[in-house]
C-alpha cells in the first residue's frame, strides 16, 4: 500500500495514533501494575482523550490523574469520578472544581504542599460550601515541588487539614520521580524507584502515628513503575507517557522503536539544495521546541524522520532546525530530492510526545496500518 492510500486526504501535519500499539502498551502497564500488587491511576495529561482513556484501563472507569481543570471537566463529563489532579491548585480555581464536581457527581482530588496553600484552600472551601480530598505532596528528589519525607512540615500540613474538615479531607500522600528521566540505565532508575516508594511510604507512616488516616499512597513515574523492585506500602501508580512512548524514552532504554504510538504526518515542502536539506510543514508548533531526548540520543534533534508507511526511519535523518511552520531535515546528498519529492510524506517520532500531542485537536487513527477513525482530544487549562 502506498502512502497515498494510507494517508489521502489528511491535511498535514497531523497527529497520527497507532491504536494497535497504544493497546499492547496499555496492556503492559496494567500487567506491570497486578505484579505489583498496586491500582494503577493513568496520567492523562498527554492523551487528553476519552478514547485512549477506555484502552488505558481495559474500557473500565477507574481513578484516573490529570493536569489541568479542562482535563479534570472533560472525564468527568464522560463519566470518570475518581479524579486526581496533580498540578498545585490554585484557590481561585475552586469554584469551577467544585462545579465540575456537583454537575457530573466526580471527586477531585487535590495535592497541597505547604500550610499557606492549604490555609487559602480551607478558606475558599469553605466560603463554597465545598468539600475536596487532598494528598499532600512528598519531595522525593526531584525539588521541584513537595515537602520533605516524614518530616515536621508534612504534620504540620496534615495538621491544618485536620483544623479545616469537613471541607477538606486529607486522603494521602503522593510522590513523583520525575528526576528518573535523568538516567538511561536501570540499575539507577531501579535505586531511585526505591527512594520514591520509600519517601511515600515513611510519611505515610508518619501521618498515621500521628492519628490521621492514609488511604492513598500514590508514587509514580513511568520509568519508576516498570523498574521498581517492589512497592510494598503503596496503593496506587500514577503514569503516563507509557501509553505513547517517544524518542526521550527510548534515548533512555525504557521502550523500544516499535512501542512509539504517536507520530506527526507532515509533507514535503521544499527541496533546499543549500545545504542540502528537505523542508517540512512541521516546525516548532508542530513538533515543540524539546530535546529532551538528545542527552542520550543526539541523533534525535526535534524528531526522527521516518517512512509513512512502516515508520521506518529514514537511517540518520532528523528534523535539526524547527521554525514556527517549517521543519529543516539534512540529507546526505540531493539523491533524496528524488527519493522524497516535493508532496511526498514522511512520519515523525516525536522527541518528545507530551508536547508533540499538545498542539494537536485530534488523533488520525491507524489499525492495522489502516486509517479507521478521528479521536478527539481536551485542550486548554
Amino acid at each position: 500500500m502506498n502512502t497515498t492510500d494510507m494517508f489521502g486526504g489528511l491535511d498535514t501535519p497531523c497527529l497520527i495514533l497507532d491504536a494497535d500499539r497504544l493497546e499492547r502498551n496499555a496492556e503492559r502497564m496494567r500487567l506491570r501494575c497486578d505484579a505489583l500488587g498496586v491500582t494503577l491511576r493513568p496520567h492523562l495529561k498527554t492523551a487528553k482523550s476519552i478514547d485512549v482513556a477506555r484502552i488505558a484501563a481495559a474500557g473500565e472507569q477507574g481513578p484516573i490523574t490529570v493536569s489541568t481543570l479542562a482535563e479534570a471537566e472533560y472525564f468527568a463529563a464522560a463519566g470518570w469520578r475518581d479524579i486526581l489532579y496533580s498540578t498545585a491548585i490554585a484557590p481561585a480555581k475552586l469554584a469551577r472544581a467544585d462545579r465540575i464536581q456537583r454537575e457530573h457527581g466526580a471527586r477531585l482530588l487535590f495535592v497541597v504542599d505547604n500550610v499557606e496553600a492549604v490555609t487559602a484552600i480551607g478558606k475558599e472551601a469553605s466560603s463554597l460550601g465545598a468539600r475536596f480530598g487532598v494528598l499532600i505532596e512528598i519531595d522525593c528528589g526531584e525539588h521541584r515541588s513537595g515537602v520533605a519525607p516524614a518530616s515536621p512540615a508534612l504534620v504540620a500540613i496534615a495538621d491544618i487539614i485536620g483544623a479545616s474538615a469537613p471541607q477538606i479531607e486529607l486522603t494521602g500522600v503522593m510522590a513523583h520521580a520525575g528526576h528518573s528521566y535523568a538516567f538511561d540505565d536501570k540499575a539507577s532508575v531501579t535505586a531511585l524507584a526505591e527512594v520514591e516508594r520509600l519517601a511515600a511510604v515513611s510519611s505515610a507512616e508518619l501521618l498515621r502515628e500521628h492519628g490521621y488516616r492514609c488511604p492513598i499512597v500514590s508514587v509514580g513515574s513511568t520509568p519508576t513503575a516498570l523498574f521498581a523492585g517492589h512497592l510494598s506500602g503503596v496503593t496506587e501508580v500514577r503514569a503516563g507517557i507509557y501509553l505513547f512512548w517517544d524518542l526521550a524514552q527510548l534515548s533512555r532504554g525504557v521502550c523500544a522503536e516499535e512501542d512509539i504510538a504517536v507520530s506527526v504526518l507532515a509533507t514535503v515542502i521544499g527541496h533546499q539544495r543549500n545545504g542540502p536539506s528537505l523542508i517540512l510543514d512541521a516546525g516548532a508548533l508542530a513538533l515543540s521546541k524539546d530535546v529532551g531526548a538528545n542527552r542520550f540520543m543526539p541523533e534525535a534533534g526535534f524528531g526522527l524522520v521516518c517512512d509513512a508507511a512502516t515508520l521506518k526511519p529514514f537511517g540518520a535523518l532528523a528534523v535539526t532546525i524547527v521554525h514556527q511552520e517549517h521543519g529543516n531535515v539534512p540529507v546526505p546528498d540531493e539523491s533524496w530530492f528524488a527519493r522524497l519529492p516535493i508532496g511526498s510524506v514522511v512520519r515523525i517520532l516525536p522527541n518528545h510526545a507530551c508536547l508533540t500531542c499538545a498542539a494537536y485537536p485530534s488523533y488520525d487513527v491507524l489499525r492495522g496500518g489502516m486509517l479507521t477513525e478521528r479521536w478527539s482530544r481536551v485542550g486548554g487549562w
